[in-house]
């Protein structure tokens, strides 16, 4: 399977925790005004790449964990899916995933919810410019949040995380 890539930026720290590969999708309906990345709404300006070439790279940093962002990777959910299955098939890799959409409206939409299935945090909602906030750690604007996915998932509630340098609590 394809997915439309702009760009993988390896050893990132500014998408996650840590080091991390985070993977640039092409394609996004949001179009949220003062997007930092418009360039990547038109799902033409990304060239198509195998998900295996991809996890590849993804690999070959034994240490970086992951992110996909784009654009927005629900716009490709089945593409994005099937690379965060091979990810956890094939490393202990962490999962990040930033998306304009809210989570309760994703965890049970097919193609989103094959994709949450693997994604340890979410970083849901719309970029909001009024609410832009330089000091947030990994987020743009304050409605978005940190999603503990897989919590959220077994629970049946959306468990929202509040980040620290070192670990994740509930708020």
């Amino acid at each position: 399977m394809k997915i439309s890539l702009l760009n993988i930026v390896e050893d990132t720290t500014v998408d996650g925790p840590g080091f991390r590969t985070a993977v640039y999708c092409a394609g996004c309906v949001n179009q949220c005004p003062g997007c930092h990345n418009p360039q990547s709404w038109d799902i033409h300006q990304g060239k198509p790449v195998e998900t295996t070439d991809i996890l590849q790279q993804i690999l070959s940093d034994e240490f970086a964990d992951v992110t996909f962002t784009g654009g927005d990777p629900m716009y490709q959910a089945e593409g994005f899916a099937e690379l965060a299955r091979l990810i956890k098939e094939n490393s202990h890799k962490t999962i990040w995933c930033y998306t304009g959409y809210l989570f309760e409206n994703l965890r049970d939409a097919p193609g989103p919810a094959a994709l949450l299935h693997y994604v340890d945090v979410l970083v849901d909602g719309r970029f909001v410019e009024s609410l832009k906030d330089e000091d947030l750690l990994f987020r743009g604007s304050s409605n978005q949040r940190l999603i503990d996915v897989q919590a959220s998932l077994k629970s049946g509630k959306t468990e929202i995380l509040k980040y620290h340098p070192f670990l994740f609590e509930e708020e």
